[in-house]
């Protein structure tokens, strides 16, 4: 099965999957979008039954597609990922909330968090071996591992002032369909576990809950199709 062309075709699986990345992602992040409020915004234009949400979030879950509906195209193109790349992904998250210009400029902390961050003077060196490592797995074969601790990798530098919970799970499914591998969508409803895996920098657990988020996409792929 070609994933990407199976996503994009297949209309009801293209909302699917952009609705459901979209709402989890977000909803990880604070969003109260709800996955029906979700949908009704993205694909259907109506705002009028949304309440008792910001204007912030109603962006977040517009910005979302748009840079999905993106990475799609430039996957299609077979796209290696860069800071040019890397960039257009967290400016088009953060628009119409914050200007990006590029990596931050200061220090930053999670709130809740023990981990420290690198410096921003650090940060070029660190993203240049990022963006070098994160092609070369295009290239090779490779295990769901490899995705966790690239994954934790992207998350343990935290380049941008904002944005990067989102930026680093559309990484994820920008390198498993490079790779024609089936993509994952990570549920607000393990949001702890996936939280703690990163945290703890646990490898085997953050390892453990893709592939099991990998076979529940793998069957709901699969439902579309039917």
């Amino acid at each position: 099965m070609n994933y990407l062309i199976t996503i994009k075709n297949n209309q009801n699986c293209f909302k699917d999957f952009i609705t459901r990345s979209t709402y989890h992602s977000n909803a990880i992040e604070g969003s109260t979008l709800s996955i029906n409020e979700t949908f009704a915004l993205l694909f259907e234009s109506n705002y009028c039954n949304i309440e008792n949400v910001s204007p912030r979030e109603i962006y977040e879950a517009i910005n979302h597609k748009e840079i999905l509906n993106i990475l799609l195209d430039k996957i299609e193109k077979r796209e290696k990922l860069s800071k040019e790349l890397l960039l257009e992904i967290n400016q088009t998250i953060n628009n119409n909330i914050m200007y990006v210009g590029g990596y931050r400029l200061g220090p930053i902390r999670i709130v809740g968090s023990e981990k420290k961050f690198p410096l921003p003077d650090e940060l070029e060196e660190k993203m240049n071996n990022f963006i070098n490592n994160y092609n070369d797995l295009i290239t090779k074969d490779i295990k769901m591992e490899d995705i966790a601790k690239m994954h934790m990798n992207y998350e343990n530098i935290h380049p941008f002032p904002d944005g990067n919970g989102r930026t680093g799970r559309l990484l994820i499914n920008y390198l498993l369909l490079q790779k024609n591998i089936c993509p994952i969508v990570i549920p607000v409803a393990i949001r702890k576990q996936y939280m703690e895996a990163l945290e703890n920098n646990d490898v085997e657990k953050l390892t453990k809950i893709f592939v099991n988020l990998q076979q529940q996409e793998l069957d709901r792929i699969n439902d579309f199709k039917a």
